[in-house]
């Protein structure tokens, strides 16, 4: 760490907390409340987010929903596609708003969740279960004003239920289809000034080939009939401690430990076992040989706050400390090391919020970030980067109905140098009730430490550049019965890194890729039981060479309908995906180029009944029409499916 960064861990440590002290006895302003409505929006508790598109997913939605994992969850939300290979732990990507996976940060309780040692730094949420879920916030938009790289297409912050209230526990149990079994178990609450939130699950399921099937564009034969099983042991806990009113100490971790199974690849198709065949040059089925390929994950992540209100709560002050650690070990289809990958940030900082005015106020902060990556299987032995940041947003409102936030940020790479970049989210409310809202900003990505010092690494690299806008509309009608919006928006990304395979190396794309596209939603609530919502996202994407980018659909349909009755609760999910372009690299087993995969729709149903105050039970039933499709050419996906279980609190 040179000295540029070793002054920037002091001042975060001891100068910014001393500058808040000294101003203790100044004139301040009276004591405000602040309603916390979306955190990731803009790093604040503050309901002051101006033009930003958001989408908040609460932990009543996700319980209604039943499903096992945040990449279900996330599938049904306007303006984002995940894509996985196979079923439930199976490697997926995040595309929003048809950016590219690496464009997307993923938060854990705003704790990076993104692998530094995964070759364009995105982020695996196959593993990341519901359990313990408070809400999922979704920012559509580039957000690297507040949270720097990889940042640039928006950010999904995952939150950890906090404690409160009276102290409860729950255990439960769960089983279903591809012989798939839960349990876990859970505490949360109050005591006194202690705050708590802690959970526990196990799951495991045997699932289904990885290869797919009932694809006849690949060969069987007996080289389609492993089953690919997944376990997952989850814990995550939230804590914090009041040491006063305004002085808080607040700590959350999450521990994973998952196993995959799965499947070789080449001729551009999956299978159980495929040989390589040095006199045709091609890959050949071998359903008699060993298929032990699998991979074993460890992550761990954890943050600890030291949260003050100063002034009289002129200033909310926090200063915390976070770290992450993604350790994956593949083993081939005999059971053999086959790579190894080991990534790890840390990151200190700093981050106060200025109360100038009942109206108006300055958030500044400043961090530290260090991430490494370790590879035994590659020719990074062991290498490093840091980034120094400092970031500067205001939140006004304006005869009351005109709100803005405005950001700055600066950040200092000890690779590719420094990055300034900027974001304006103004909103209006009419008269009438409709909320005109907009959005600009610009966005980098710095090259991840795979694409800089692998054997196929660029050290002269650059940073990816973006810009993106948005502008649209929110509209309640019928009494605030129904509310319907419609957002368009527009990306470009400058200097692409994109693997090149002429010099065999990563590289810089010459030329724009851009994204474009209308996100619109309706809720509607005929009934105090009964909600009704749908959304609807079309997605243009283009390349340099101007050709579309694999895997985003240029239409999606997500539809639901929550209807409870006495002590049952009823959930409806319905989602149609358009064509979308397969991979170049996908071919049939004749050779041929797969181009498209077909437009596919799914129905989900679940319900849950509260036989007494303290036991529940619940079902669901996926994919009720049985419907065959494929998210990744040659990958299989679930089929019907049903799953049924019952919990007990006290």
């Amino acid at each position: 760490m040179n000295r540029k960064k070793y002054t920037s861990l002091i001042f975060l440590t001891f100068v910014m907390p001393g500058l808040c002290l000294a101003a203790e006895n100044e004139d301040m302003r009276p004591e405000a409340t602040l309603d916390e409505v979306v955190v990731t929006a803009t790093r604040t508790e503050s309901s002051t987010i101006g033009g930003s598109s958001v989408t908040v997913i609460s932990a009543e939605e996700i319980e209604s929903k039943q499903q096992h994992t945040v990449e279900e969850v996330l599938k049904s939300i306007p303006g984002l596609d995940v894509v996985a290979t196979g079923g439930m732990g199976t490697s997926t990507s995040v595309f929003l708003r048809g950016a590219d996976s690496k464009n997307t940060l993923i938060l854990v309780d705003g704790i990076m969740f993104n692998d530094p040692s995964d070759s364009s730094r995105s982020a695996n949420i196959a593993n990341l279960t519901t359990d313990n879920i408070e809400r999922i916030e979704v920012v559509r938009g580039p957000m690297s004003v507040l949270y720097g790289s990889n940042a640039t297409a928006g950010v999904v912050n995952i939150i950890t239920k906090k404690g409160q209230d009276k102290p409860t526990s729950t255990i439960g149990a769960e089983a279903g289809s591809y012989d798939t079994w839960k349990v876990f178990g859970s505490s949360t609450g109050s005591i006194d000034k202690f705050n708590y939130s802690f959970n526990l699950s196990r799951l495991e399921t045997n699932g289904f080939s990885t290869a797919n099937d009932d694809n006849d564009g690949i060969p069987h034969a007996g080289n389609t009939s492993e089953k690919d099983g997944w376990e997952n042991t989850t814990v995550s806990g939230k804590f914090s401690y009041d040491v006063h009113d305004n002085f808080e100490l607040a700590a959350t971790l999450r521990y994973i430990d998952s196993n995959i199974d799965l499947d070789d690849s080449g001729n551009g198709y999956t299978g159980d076992l495929l040989i390589y065949d040095p006199i045709s040059w091609t890959y050949l089925a071998d359903p008699s040989g060993s298929k032990e390929q699998h991979n074993e994950t460890e992550q761990y992540i954890g943050r600890f706050d030291v949260k003050n209100k100063l002034f009289n709560d002129l200033l909310d002050s926090n200063l915390y400390v976070q770290a992450s650690r993604h350790d994956r070990v593949g083993y081939d289809n005999d059971g053999n090391d086959w790579y190894d990958y080991l990534g790890e940030t840390q990151e200190i900082g700093w981050q106060g919020t200025f109360k100038l005015t009942d109206s108006n106020s300055l958030t500044v902060g400043g961090a530290l970030f260090s991430e490494e990556m370790t590879s035994d299987s590659e020719t990074i032995s062991e290498k490093d980067a840091d980034t120094s940041s400092f970031w500067g947003q205001e939140q006004i409102i304006l005869a009351d109905n005109l709100e803005i936030v405005a950001g700055l940020r600066y950040d200092d790479h000890d690779q590719f140098g420094s990055k300034v970049t900027y974001r304006i989210a103004p909103s209006y409310s009419t008269d009438f009730g409709m909320l005109l809202k907009a959005s600009y900003g610009t966005g980098f990505r710095a090259p991840s430490l795979y694409e800089l010092y692998s054997s196929y690494g660029n050290e002269n690299l650059d940073a990816e550049k973006s810009k993106g806008w948005d502008v649209g509309f929110e509209q309640d009608i019928y009494k605030g019965n129904v509310t319907i919006g419609l957002t368009y928006f527009e990306q470009t990304f400058e200097d692409r890194i994109d693997y090149d395979f002429i010099t065999w190396a990563y590289a810089q794309q010459q030329g724009d890729t851009k994204t474009s596209g209308v996100e619109t939603f309706v809720t509607w609530q005929p009934l105090d039981n009964l909600t009704l919502s749908a959304n609807y996202t079309y997605t243009d994407t283009e390349d340099p060479d101007g050709k579309r980018l694999a895997r985003r659909p240029l239409n999606k349909v997500s539809a639901s309908a929550r209807y409870s009755l006495g002590k049952a609760l009823f959930n409806l999910d319905c989602r149609w995906v358009g064509k979308r372009d397969a991979s170049p690299y996908a071919f049939d087993k004749d050779g041929n180029a797969v181009e498209t995969l077909d437009s596919y729709t799914l129905v989900n149903l679940a319900l849950s009944y509260e036989m007494t105050e303290q036991i529940q039970i619940f079902g669901r039933i996926d994919n009720v029409f049985d419907e065959e499709y494929e998210e990744v050419w040659s990958y299989a996906t679930p089929g019907l499916s049903g799953y049924a279980g019952m919990k007990y609190t006290f």
